[in-house]
């Protein structure tokens, strides 16, 4: 299985970053991997395998259920599908530094998974000068979910001052976007939402530790 990026595809998404610092990409992965992924992470939470989602990172890190009630699990490649989706990710890398020269050194990511009534306030995945993720990706995996059921992804200016879209978590979506300059919310979701949060980053070595924690 491969991302669909197609050589049209690819110039939109790189002129959407350049230009606005977010694209939304439907049927960016393919349903059948998406699926794999859904069951994985339904196990790992009907297996209680999952941790409360914090805010910060290092000496700031909390736990705060007034900004962010998910709960994740880190992908670790420890299984086929989270192995080619991760190959995906280094591919549309590559293709990133390539185009846009970003430095992106590596990619992490995690399965996040929304509650009824479940909700991340508006926030920055990264503040400038003071971290390291540089590229913002959110996989949604939600077969056949339906406009009133909420969850959405809500994306604003700079400044917060405006709503520029706002995307429905179905399946095979992947909102990619600039992490430092796009504020963004999940709104309250009415039934459970799975998706995989991730991001690249750039290495910020430190007296030869390589991307000491921030």
């Amino acid at each position: 299985m491969s991302l669909n990026l197609t050589d049209s595809v690819m110039d939109q998404l790189l002129d959407a970053l350049v230009e606005k610092g977010w694209f939304e990409w439907p049927k960016a992965v393919s349903e059948a991997l998406c699926q794999q992924l859904l069951a994985e992470a339904e196990f790992h939470d009907q297996q209680g395998q999952l941790q409360t989602a914090g805010v910060g990172r290092g000496d700031i890190h909390q736990l705060n259920h007034d900004i962010r009630r998910d709960k994740i699990r880190w992908l670790d490649g420890s299984s086929n599908a989270q192995q080619t989706y991760l190959k995906q990710m280094a591919d549309l890398q590559y293709q990133l530094n390539r185009a846009l020269f970003l430095g992106l050194f590596e990619y992490e990511s995690h399965f996040a998974i929304y509650k009824p009534g479940d909700f991340y306030k508006k926030h920055l995945d990264s503040f400038r000068g003071r971290a390291n993720r540089m590229v913002t990706t959110v996989l949604y995996l939600n077969p056949h979910w339906q406009p009133d059921w909420g969850g959405e992804l809500v994306i604003y200016n700079e400044d917060s001052s405006a709503q520029l879209t706002s995307v429905i978590p179905k399946i095979g979506t992947m909102m990619i976007f600039m992490s430092e300059q796009i504020p963004h919310e999940v709104l309250p979701t009415q039934q459970p939402r799975v998706s995989i949060a991730g991001w690249f980053r750039c290495n910020t070595s430190i007296a030869g530790v390589i991307d000491p924690a921030k």
